[in-house]
């Protein structure tokens, strides 16, 4: 009976102590299965052994182990192919995922790049800062490429033109003789830019009939109807078609207001226009009076030279009659 009671009794102290100790490490437990539960190590199908804490301790085969980390720790996880900046190395105790190099950001083996990071350019396997003599580096690919085209000047890489030769035009990064369909050489910017063509807008009404800019006074006249330019074609685009029309018209003929006066300024005119022809006349009738008046008097001054000639010579035959015969035999 008293082995029985001692029994007892130790049973319900090392109760007591297997609870204050269950109490004690319950928070280091609930970390354990938060860090379980966040890289569900042990629930992965990859998994040959496992750990709640750890995760992964090794790999089914064909699985590669990768430490992934978490915070200050890492878990193993296991993968059928390693994660981007990882290359698989295959040994018969495990397969692992290595690191490729700082500058790789993909890679085949620790010696092999098959992408580099930004700022680095690959060629033959490395990732480079500087691209080779002959080559240019190429941002997008990341790589180095095959120098300018023949008809860049400068280029981006081997397939994108920034600056064509003298005498081509630029277009999307290549270089041409002629512009495609659809664009025009710009000799200002040398590139091919769109062509813009004409449009214009909608009609306008057709205007009252009208004929020399007046309403009234007529019966055949003109009516007319415009439209606007909306866009203005570039050199080499379409052209504007006809921005107005014209259609004969016929209207009950009308006076115009205020004919009378226009009348009297008519005929005012009229009368004008003859004093000006009567001017006009008398002045070419005064010219030729003057004129024969100019003949006359050359004419008579004419006459009156003829006559005195005529004298002269009168006068000299006279005197030569006049010497006497004893002038004569004494000479």
């Amino acid at each position: 009976m008293q082995l029985q009671l001692i029994s007892f009794v130790l049973i319900i102290l090392h109760g007591m102590d297997y609870t204050g100790c269950q109490q004690h490490s319950s928070p280091r437990l609930r970390q354990h299965k938060q860090i379980s539960g966040a890289s569900s190590g042990c629930q992965q199908g990859g998994c040959l052994t496992c750990s709640d804490y750890n995760g992964c301790l090794s790999c089914k085969p064909r699985f590669f182990m990768h430490l992934e980390r978490i915070g200050m720790k890492q878990i193993g996880v296991c993968m059928t192919s390693c994660p981007l900046g990882f290359y698989g190395t295959r040994s018969p105790d495990r397969n692992t995922c290595t690191k490729c190099r700082s500058e790789c950001d993909s890679c085949f083996n620790k010696n092999f790049c098959t992408r580099c990071r930004a700022g680095f350019y690959l060629h033959l396997g490395k990732c480079q800062e500087n691209c080779p003599e002959g080559l240019v580096r190429s941002d997008t690919q990341r790589e180095c490429v095959p120098g300018c085209p023949a008809e860049c000047e400068a280029c981006v890489n081997s397939e994108t033109c920034a600056r064509c030769r003298p005498g081509l035009y630029q277009l999307s990064g290549r270089c041409h003789h002629v512009c495609p369909e659809d664009y025009e050489p710009s000799d200002k910017l040398m590139e091919c830019t769109p062509q813009v063509h004409c449009d214009v807008g909608e009609w306008s009404e057709w205007s009252p009939c009208s004929r020399s800019g007046r309403t009234c006074g007529f019966k055949r006249g003109k009516e007319t109807r415009t439209r606007q330019v909306l866009q203005h074609p570039s050199p080499f685009g379409n052209p504007c078609a006809d921005l107005s029309e014209f259609k004969e018209c016929l209207v009950k003929r009308r006076k115009c207001p205020g004919g009378r006066k226009k009348n009297e300024r008519r005929e005012q005119r009229n009368r004008n226009n003859r004093k000006d022809k009567e001017n006009q006349e008398g002045r070419r009738e005064r010219k030729r009076e003057r004129e024969q008046e100019r003949e006359r008097d050359t004419g008579e001054r004419e006459d009156l030279d003829n006559r005195n000639k005529t004298e002269h010579r009168h006068r000299r035959g006279h005197d030569t009659d006049a010497v006497s015969p004893e002038d004569s035999l004494v000479q």
